[in-house]
């Protein structure tokens, strides 16, 4: 008990310190007077192309006008980033604030829903740092509502992260996939998810998490996941009819479902019922691809947690088995680009620490896909994901000033995007490497970094 109160007092004065130290004491806005940022490249996301050198004018909240020169009007602060590359906000389809590395399940057991909030704020700004300026929650872990207030709170200024999609508790069957099932279940432990166990229920439950503050549902479709003859075996949740009756209650009031579903049959049934999206995707068949396309489906391969897994599983016998499981993953990922499913990048990061997510693009540049296919499918295809199309994932007047900068080229070297430089939300710069300001100019460069 001692440990555990020493633990929150402490994190408690982390958390002050970290706000004090960052001026996020009060409100935050947009500058009052207009920013130009410089540097030697920036990317077209849309039309897959470098403009050299590249500008940009920010007015409040929003980009104002893009190219090789802008305007530069009377007041304006002109940010030299210098050989950088200005692209927009990278985004995580999948990320969980709620959780941090070690035994999730202990972590709903062990920790307060307060000590938990706490630190999925010090997540949030360390994935805000890192520069991904938008993220889907997917799943408070056993802390139900409290991402919303932590949503709420960044949407005011008060505390600084990531836009938020936030899911609330997601939603499992009594002994499914998120359920306390190996312990002693006379000490009935609760589940990191809500129960839902038929069509009623899962009604009841979709329209309490509204009531909450849920911008979408997340809904456990299969598990638990095991390898036989090559195959991935992994038992289904919800029926069609049980997942179809969520998706229409959700629609309802204009809100989307989205499934954990790493196989067969569940990821089809969740094709048919027309989720928004399947994360995880390990194994999929031919007709539930077919339906992916054909209703634009996305799926969020999350392979940087599946590499951390096995690079930090307990016993030899467990790290074999995570490996087998990327391996398949890795030669069904093949299949899926082949068949032209839609993709999303979401790395699942909670697990393995906040703002070190990067690594998922260095992956899926190396399971297949090229740099530039991979940035389309974070901020394009993110954007739609998360519900912010025509707003944010890429560099045009009219959209929100969410902007970072990187060293290099992206396209040539995807790795670049694990050294961000500097960090803009909304038209305030939240991270500034080594900026000296001169008559109104600002020169920046990578050797300091200014949270």
């Amino acid at each position: 008990m001692k440990k555990h109160l020493l633990f929150a007092s402490i994190t408690v004065v982390s958390v002050f310190f970290v706000l004090v130290s960052t001026g996020w004491t009060q409100h935050q806005s947009a500058s009052t007077h207009p920013i130009v940022l410089h540097a030697a490249r920036l990317l077209d996301i849309e039309n897959g192309r470098m403009l050299a050198p590249g500008e940009l004018l920010v007015q409040g909240e929003h980009i104002a006008e893009v190219g090789t020169k802008v305007t530069h009007p009377a007041g304006v602060e002109t940010i030299d980033l210098g050989d950088s590359t200005l692209l927009p906000g990278l985004i995580d389809a999948h990320v969980h604030l709620f959780l941090h590395p070690g035994a999730e399940d202990l972590q709903t057991i062990e920790e307060s829903v307060p000590q938990r909030t706490i630190l999925a704020i010090l997540a949030a700004r360390d994935d805000l740092m890192a520069g991904f300026t938008a993220e889907r929650d997917m799943g408070s872990e056993g802390a139900g509502s409290a991402d919303t207030a932590v949503r709420n709170a960044i949407d005011q200024g008060l505390i600084p992260g990531p836009r938020l999609r936030i899911s609330g508790n997601a939603v499992d069957i009594l002994g499914g996939h998120e359920d306390a099932n190996h312990y002693n279940p006379e000490q009935h432990l609760m589940s990191n998810a809500t129960y839902a166990n038929n069509s009623s229920e899962l009604l009841s439950v979709i329209r309490e998490e509204i009531k909450k503050g849920t911008d979408f549902i997340k809904i456990y479709e299969t598990g638990p996941d095991s390898l036989r003859n090559g195959r991935l075996s992994t038992p289904y949740q919800y029926t069609v009819a049980e997942l179809t009756a969520a998706v229409q209650e959700a629609a309802r009031v204009g809100k989307r479902v989205a499934v954990h579903a790493t196989g067969e049959p569940g990821a089809l049934y969740a094709a048919q019922a027309g989720v928004v999206s399947i994360d995880h995707a390990y194994q999929l068949s031919d007709e539930t691809m077919r339906l992916m396309r054909e209703k634009q489906i996305f799926a969020v391969p999350t392979f940087a947690l599946s590499e951390y897994f096995a690079g930090h599983a307990a016993s030899s016998e467990q790290a074999l088995q995570e490996h087998q499981m990327l391996d398949l993953h890795r030669q069904e990922f093949h299949k899926q680009l082949a068949a032209g499913v839609p993709i999303a990048v979401g790395s699942d990061v909670g697990p393995f620490p906040h703002g070190t997510q990067a690594r998922e693009f260095e992956l899926m540049v190396e399971y297949g896909m090229r740099s530039l296919a991979v940035l389309q499918a974070d901020l394009l295809n993110g954007a739609k994901l998360l519900g912010w199309r025509d707003q944010i994932g890429a560099l045009k007047p009219g959209y929100l000033a969410d902007v970072i900068a990187v060293p290099g080229d992206p396209l040539q070297d995807i790795r670049v995007l694990q050294k961000v430089a500097f960090v803009m939300k909304g038209g305030i710069v939240y991270r500034r490497a080594g900026c000296t300001t001169r008559k109104g100019q600002a020169t920046c460069s990578r050797s300091q970094v200014t949270l």
